[in-house]
This record gives C-alpha cells, sequence and structure tokens, in this order.
C-alpha cells in the first residue's frame, strides 16, 4: 500500500510528498495564504489607526496639506490599480482553464500595471522631494513661500502641485493661515504609500516569477495554484490603496 501510495505521487510532480491529493495541496496553501493576508491585514490596520489618532488631533493640519497632493495623479493610479486587479483575477480563471497564451498575456499586462503604478508614484515623490514635502524636519515650509498675508498667494505654491483644491478668496489667498504640523501629515503619507510601495513590488515579483513559470509550461492538467494565491495577494495589494487614495487625497 505505502509502495502505491509513493508512485502515486512520483506520477505527480506538481503534488508534495506530504500530501495525499491535490486537492488537499490546494487547501492548505489557501489556508496558508489566507493567515499570512491577515498579517498584512494586521500591518496596514496599525498604520490606519496611527492615521485615524492623528486625524482626530489635527484635522486642520490634514485638510490643508492634501491640497498639496495631486488628486489627479493617485485618481489615475487607482485605475491602473483597478484594471490590474481585473487582469489579475482574468488570470486565475485562465489558468483553471488551460488557457497558456492568455495566462502569460494577462500576467504581462498585469505586470506592466504594476510598473505604470511605480512609475506615476515616482514621479508624485520626485515633486515632493524637490519641494521639500517631506517628513518631520526635512519638510521645508519655505517652499509655501509665505507672503506678507501670511499664507501662500494663487502663484505661490511650489510648481507641480495641486492648486485646485486651495479655497481661495477675493484677494487670491486661502481663507485660514496655514497650520503648524504641515510635516505630520507627509510623515504618515510616506510611510503609507512607501509601504504599499514595497508590496507592490514584492507583488511584481511574484507576478514576473509566475509568468516565467507559465513560459515554462508548469500551469497545466489543473494544476494552477500558484497561480490564484499569487492573485489573492495582488489583491490585497489593489484593496489597501483603494483606503489609501480617498483617506490621503480626498480629505473633507
Amino acid at each position: 500500500m505505502s509502495q502505491n501510495h509513493a508512485q502515486g505521487h512520483a506520477g505527480r510532480a506538481t503534488l508534495a510528498h506530504h500530501f495525499d491529493t491535490p486537492a488537499q495541496q490546494y487547501d492548505s496553501a489557501k489556508f496558508a495564504m489566507w493567515l499570512f493576508l491577515v498579517t498584512e491585514v494586521l500591518l496596514f490596520g496599525g498604520l490606519f489607526c496611527a492615521y485615524a489618532v492623528y486625524r482626530a488631533n489635527h484635522p486642520e493640519v490634514f485638510l490643508f496639506a492634501h491640497t498639496l497632493l495631486d488628486k489627479t495623479l493617485g485618481a489615475i493610479n487607482t485605475c491602473v490599480l483597478l484594471f490590474s486587479s481585473f487582469t489579475m483575477a482574468w488570470s486565475v480563471r485562465a489558468a483553471m482553464l488551460g488557457q497558456r497564451r492568455l495566462l502569460i498575456g494577462l500576467l504581462a499586462v498585469t505586470l506592466l500595471c504594476g510598473f505604470g503604478f511605480l512609475g506615476i508614484k515616482g514621479i508624485e515623490y520626485e515633486h515632493k522631494w524637490k519641494h521639500g514635502l517631506l517628513w518631520g524636519e526635512r519638510f521645508d515650509y519655505s517652499q509655501l513661500h509665505y507672503p506678507e498675508h501670511g499664507t501662500p498667494g494663487p502663484n505661490e505654491v511650489a510648481d507641480g502641485l495641486d492648486q485646485s483644491a486651495l479655497r481661495l478668496d477675493a484677494h487670491g489667498y486661502p481663507p485660514q493661515a496655514i497650520p503648524r504640523n504641515v510635516h505630520i501629515f507627509f510623515g504618515i503619507y510616506f510611510v503609507m504609500t512607501g509601504l504599499h510601495g514595497v508590496h507592490v513590488i514584492a507583488g511584481m515579483i511574484v507576478i514576473g516569477w509566475l509568468l516565467r513559470r507559465t513560459l515554462r509550461g508548469e500551469f497545466a492538467d489543473g494544476y494552477h495554484t500558484p497561480v490564484d494565491l499569487g492573485g489573492l495577494y495582488w489583491h490585497l495589494v489593489d484593496l489597501v490603496w483603494i483606503y489609501l487614495f480617498p483617506l490621503l487625497y480626498l480629505i473633507h
């Protein structure tokens, strides 16, 4: 009996030796992945709690500082990730149906979306770095160009920043002075978006690995577990951004 058991395992290259059936292996892998995703949710959950505490204590900082973010680029990145989530879900379906050529194309598109997201985020970071909109002591308030009125004029906010959300009065100035501790907002912004960016890179590495294995024809005969698990991770990355975008860019 044990010999037959061993032969059965040897005949199925995708089945690890410590599992009896492919179904058992798939269920175990799926359960482990969900446990891992729970730890990721706890990680970002702590950051969201910190965000809530600081925003409750410094609402005026968040109301002002979010106007210095580029909502257009943030919205484009949101669309890019939503589309990549769609192509990733389609990739899992293609793997289940054994549609190898379609799977290759969908994984490649998803990977390109990841590069697109990072490229746009890099443009945003470049603007922030250039104009001193950073964290802690690195924040350069002089870049806001305080005029005699004590607040920046309509053309005195650094180039490349979104001015549409600045509600200017009849004289072209915001109705309230710039609050202190604006650097707190950007500290939170860089931690949350930076950590998310690291996860995007990790997801892209996984997708690249899946694409390589697909090109080698390793997903066949109903075996698609790695694609399914990689899809779950990528969906979490997308979901986190769905929360980050309104919390950082669309504050009211």
